[in-house]
């Protein structure tokens, strides 16, 4: 796995200039502030890192070789442009409709309005680079084929970005590379993922828009594991929407989860007082599991799909737990309660879950059904149990009684 480091490009340039410090230190300084985050939310590194700046003499090779196989030309303003009609219709391979170019400047040196800089000639007070064009820097579409070059050669198993980068950014990419190579295909799979929103926002979460929580504000009152449950219970490709309900719905499930492993554990060891599992329903349970997981990540890493089936597995295990356990001497009827009310809880998620998961059935016959669920809220809060509906796949219920409360997960 290899890494992209971007570290000149326009918004580098003149921010280090605004702070007054050279375009490589203010690279250095988010290089390593992005690291640490990600070591914070236990993300492991790449095996490498591949850093624009030190290897400029390869991406100027590169792109020798381009204008040698003629999908290239230099300018006289010191330009090289990547000319687009060269390859036909080869281009366009991950959108549907490739998006008309923009209205080039009077001034514009290019061919072609679509073509795209493969090397810009430098300008004044700007970082640059000798090469056989004159003074200048990189294109951003370039170095990225360049570095994937020097490590994987003509063939890229998986590339990975945000969605936005897939035109013309990824476009860009594969055109370079394949008239470099001269392969059919470069790329296996492009992976595009969603965006992170805040809720409630169309726009995504980003520094420029000031819509954004860092991970180090968002780490004082979340942990990284809450965050990665978070990430895996939505598509990959899926835009999500952060908010602090989305947050608490992750951390009351992987509470539940902890809660279950330590009951297990407690099981095994002989520390619960009861009677046995239904041992054999619950192997013949567990054996299908690993394989829907499996089938799950391999279509497309359907993670939703993966962890629904784990959680799904912890339920009944639960469930068997609790039977086994409901003659605990001195807390019988404490543990038979909270066993009813999860059962009872479970039962009016799948209902909800039901009326919510089929709008073809029309408002008038999904109505009873959901006024039912609210039906039964209504009840048990009258009994001093309070259920809270976090999202359409997740409830939680706690006991009123200040001397137990404790929230508990519901599904």
């Amino acid at each position: 796995m290899a890494m992209g480091i971007t570290d000149v490009d326009d918004k580098i340039i003149a921010r280090a200039s605004e702070m007054q410090i050279s375009p490589a230190a203010l690279a250095t300084l988010y290089e390593e502030d992005f690291k640490q985050d990600m070591a914070a939310l236990k993300v492991l590194p790449p095996t490498v890192y591949l850093r624009v700046t030190e290897n400029i003499p390869q991406i100027v090779a590169f792109i020798q070789g381009i204008v040698a196989r003629g999908h290239a030309y230099p300018t006289a303003q010191g330009n090289v442009y990547f000319d687009l009609r060269s390859i036909g219709d080869k281009y366009g391979v991950l959108v549907a409709e490739v998006p008309a170019a923009a209205t080039e400047p009077a001034d514009s040196d290019k061919r072609h309005a679509a073509d795209f800089a493969l090397w810009k000639a430098a300008k004044p007070r700007e970082v640059c680079w000798a090469s056989p064009w004159g003074s200048g820097r990189p294109g951003w579409h370039i170095e990225c084929s360049t570095v994937a070059s020097m490590v994987f050669g003509s063939q890229l198993d998986i590339h990975t970005g945000g969605v936005d980068l897939a035109f013309p950014h990824h476009e860009n990419e594969i055109a370079q590379s394949e008239v470099f190579h001269q392969c059919n295909q470069w790329g296996s799979y492009f992976l595009h993922s969603g965006h992170l929103h805040v809720k409630g926002r169309e726009e995504k979460m980003s520094k420029s828009l000031k819509n954004y929580v860092t991970i180090k504000d968002f780490l004082r009152s979340f942990s990284p594991d809450v965050f990665r449950l978070f990430c895996v219970r939505s598509h990959y490709r899926s835009a999500v929407d952060y908010s602090s309900s989305s947050m608490l719905d992750a951390q009351h499930l992987l509470l539940g989860l902890a809660a279950f492993v330590e009951d297990s554990r407690a099981y095994m060891k002989g520390q619960l007082a009861g009677g046995a599992v239904g041992e054999a329903a619950l192997w013949e349970r567990l054996s299908r599991v690993p394989g829907i997981v499996r089938a799950a990540l391999a279509d497309d890493f359907d993670t939703p799909r993966a962890v629904g089936a784990v959680l799904d597995l912890v339920h009944h295990a639960s469930r068997e737990l609790r039977v086994a356990t409901k003659c605990v001497a001195g807390e019988s009827s404490s543990t038979t309660l909270r066993g009813v009310v999860e059962e009872l809880v479970h039962f009016r998620l799948k209902v909800r879950q039901l009326a919510l998961a089929t709008p073809e059935t029309g408002g008038e016959a999904r109505r009873p059904l959901l006024e039912a669920c609210d039906e039964l809220r209504r009840n048990l809060a009258a009994h001093g149990i309070s259920i809270k509906d976090r999202s359409s796949t997740v409830s939680t219920w706690e006991l009123l009684d200040p001397r137990m409360r404790q929230q508990k997960p519901g599904g």
